[in-house]
């Protein structure tokens, strides 16, 4: 589909016929094609706007090699600044999904509140090399101010699971993360 994509915005525009000014052109058996062709690349044009658009529901692997071995999580991805803002306020739990992973594409030095966020959580963070430089325990908050979770240096990306997950799982800093990349 991206090929297709890529070739229906190419800005060629097939069966063109120069039209000198001030002149009228008599229908041709050409137009009925040139419609039908108009009408093909306005469907291609609105399938792959469509395509673009990410999927709330996607969730794609996230692996943790730990010093005991190699640890797999289900992650729905926030990686525009609209889905990190949101994140999982609102949510009872985070079934069926292991959890949240946070991505952006250059070092950021952010924090993380749980305003609006009714489970308790443990967010890790790694920076450029994939490395966890930090793990810490958030506490769910409904008023105002909320707590800011933050690991005090630049990271590139971050997972948010159920509280003492990572602790169960043997995850500690220093492990390295690599998150799948979903097919375009």
């Amino acid at each position: 589909m991206e090929v297709l994509c890529r070739l229906s915005y190419s800005g060629v525009l097939l069966g063109a016929r120069a039209m000198i000014p001030g002149t009228i052109e008599a229908p041709t058996p050409w137009d009925d094609e040139r419609m039908r062709l108009a009408a093909s690349l306005l469907l291609v044009a609105v399938a792959c706007g469509s395509a673009a658009a990410p999927d709330p529901n996607m969730t794609t692997g996230l692996s943790i090699r730990t010093s005991g071995g190699t640890v797999t999580l289900e992650v729905q991805v926030a990686d525009t600044a609209t889905e990190r803002r949101t994140g999982l306020m609102g949510r009872e739990s985070l079934e069926p999904y292991d959890g949240m992973a946070f991505v952006w594409d250059e070092p950021v030095e952010a924090t993380f509140w749980m305003k609006d966020t009714r489970i308790p959580l443990s967010i890790a963070f790694w920076d450029d090399q994939g490395r966890i430089i930090s793990i810490l325990d958030m506490d769910p908050c409904s008023g105002d101010p909320c707590s800011t979770y933050g690991p005090g240096e630049p990271f590139v990306g971050a997972v948010e699971v159920g509280r003492g997950t990572f602790a169960m799982r043997g995850v500690a800093v220093g492990d390295t993360v690599e998150l799948a990349v979903a097919d375009a």
